[in-house]
């Protein structure tokens, strides 16, 4: 008697396959979802945890403070070059063994970190660090993708989200409590129990749909992994060395920038052109998914960019140390951990383009808010301030993570992870390099333009130094001695004041920047509410 079988729509059920390991049993997605983030949560830490251990790692190694910076830029040169082909591996291999493999080289690579004698083997660990932790989060992202039905995706999102904007905000607390009480070499070993943990989790728990099992296919685009490979690397050495070395007035940054710049564009030509390419540069004609690219991109500037600055002037301008500059960021990662499954639920009940818009006026207002620093502004303030900074982010990277899956097949959900966590990252070091110049540049025209009004013809400036020197002399210096140091007061006064003005520019034009992008999601496609939970349409 014949059987009629209905057919399956494999978007549908691509969350129960996915969270079904071999034996068959069916596995909590949240399960699943826990195991993957533990990785991605240790990979995205180890990025900032290393920044304030540099200075004890010079010194213990008996390097100076230059040659020790490698330590991070080689980190994120190879962190930066696996990205873009951590898709295309992960297809090749397979997702599941690609995962296992990146977890397993980034925890040995930790172990030999730690137990480095030398500034250079400590650097070529970190580069196998580095290639191991770039492909730790677009593969989460993906697994997520595939693991969770569509309608659910906000939530299972929503834990990855916690992981990779918690753990830049606490990388610096923890990083500078372990090298104050510890040494520098457990900001690695910490990352070996969590690692082989990982490893245990993700072989019994987590299981590849047949769309993200290992396919072969035709010989790789070697000639395209090439290009990534040189102009993604060395984009990332100019954006990481260029501010020190004074960008195209270095002969090294210049060369490096021009040959990025060739490669980039050939890598362009190619992936477009090419049949099988390496990164699919053809979805970002998709309506839904190119926008979505965007916005990962700008959220990279703002959660990299503030992260940066706000430390920079607690520490240069109030006298913070490194670790309690750490904590006046801290309590803004409990505001993220609570605000991403409300976001979550926010962009399942309301249309998600409303609910991008609503988190960039947050973020908008907030970066302007940050206008109103000064050198008088106390611990408290900064703290609110970053908490409020929090408020838009989630509301902006859940919904654009989830438009990005909409209406892309199964198949091409490594390939959405890949860009997505690449725009981002790339986001993030633009971000960082062009607000440290701007800052850096701009400190220098409000010095000029300070000082341009304190010359002896300035009568409010003569009564001032006369008023200084004259309380100095009182004070027990002699007269010409309390001149100069009066005029040595005002120059620490005038670079103060440029300084603050620099960071209150640097905050105001992220602020302008992210209004801008206040209507761009009303470009997108609303999907139905049908196509939503079907996983389809939105391109």
């Amino acid at each position: 008697m014949a059987t009629l079988e209905l057919p399956v729509r494999p978007e549908r059920d691509a969350g129960k396959e996915a969270a079904r390991p071999a034996g068959g049993a069916e596995v909590n997605p949240w399960v699943v979802a826990m195991t993957v983030t533990l990785a991605t949560f240790m990979e995205v830490l180890d990025t900032s945890i290393a920044n304030v251990a540099l200075p004890h790692i010079a010194g213990n190694l008996g390097a100076s403070a230059d040659e020790s910076a490698w330590v991070q830029t080689s980190y994120l040169v190879s962190n930066a070059i696996v990205l873009p082909l951590s898709a295309w591996l992960s297809t090749r291999m397979g997702r599941k063994r690609f995962y296992m493999t990146c977890v397993a080289l980034f925890t040995a690579s930790s172990l030999l970190c730690g137990l480095a004698t030398s500034l250079p083997l400590l650097i070529f660990f970190r580069v196998l660090q580095g290639a191991g932790g770039g492909g730790l989060g677009p593969s989460e992202q993906a697994i997520l993708a595939d693991t969770f039905r569509p309608e659910q995706r906000n939530m299972g999102f929503a834990i990855y989200g916690m992981a990779i904007v918690v753990a830049p905000a606490i990388g610096p607390t923890l990083g500078g409590w372990i090298t104050d009480h510890l040494s520098w070499h457990w900001i690695f070993f910490i990352n070996v129990p969590i690692g082989i943990l990982s490893l245990f989790l993700t072989r019994r728990i987590v299981h590849d749909p047949p769309s993200a099992r290992a396919r072969q296919g035709k010989q790789g685009d070697w000639l395209g992994i090439a290009t990534i490979v040189v102009g993604i690397g060395l984009l990332q050495y100019v954006l990481d060395k260029g501010e020190e070395l004074d960008w195209l007035a270095s002969r090294a940054i210049a060369w490096a920038a021009a040959i990025s710049a060739a490669a980039l564009v050939a890598m362009v030509w190619r992936e477009w052109t090419h049949p099988e390419p390496v990164l699919e540069l053809h979805m970002l004609k998709g309506r839904n998914f190119g926008p979505s690219v965007l916005f990962n991109f700008t959220l990279g500037v703002v959660l990299n960019g503030s992260t940066i600055l706000i430390p920079l002037f607690l520490q240069l301008q109030l006298g913070y140390s490194a670790e309690l500059a750490g904590w006046a960021l801290s309590p803004a990662g409990l505001t993220l951990a609570v605000l991403m499954p409300v976001a979550g639920i926010l962009a399942n009940r309301f249309d998600p383009r409303k609910v991008i818009a609503v988190g960039f006026v947050l973020t908008s207002a907030s970066l302007f808010m940050m206008t109103h620093i000064s050198p008088e502004v106390d611990f408290t303030w900064v703290v609110l301030m970053r908490m409020f900074q929090m408020t838009g982010l989630p509301l902006i990277f859940i919904p654009i993570t989830t438009l990005s899956y909409v209406g892309v097949p199964a198949g091409q959900s490594n390939q959405v992870s890949g860009i997505s966590n690449f725009a981002r990252n790339l986001g993030g070091s633009i971000g960082v390099s062009f607000l440290v110049a701007f800052v850096a540049r701009h400190r220098q025209i409000s010095r000029v333009q300070l000082t341009a009004h304190l010359h002896p013809g300035n009568p409010a400036f003569e009564g001032y130094m006369a008023g200084m020197a004259d309380a100095l002399h009182r004070g027990g210096a002699s007269w010409g001695d309390a001149q100069t140091m009066a005029m040595a007061r005002m120059n620490q006064w005038v670079d103060g004041q440029a300084s603050t003005l620099a960071f209150i520019a640097a905050f105001f034009t992220m602020s302008m920047i992210v209004a801008c992008l206040v209507p761009l999601p009303f470009l997108m496609r609303k999907p139905t509410k049908e196509e939503m939970q079907a996983g389809i349409g939105g391109r």
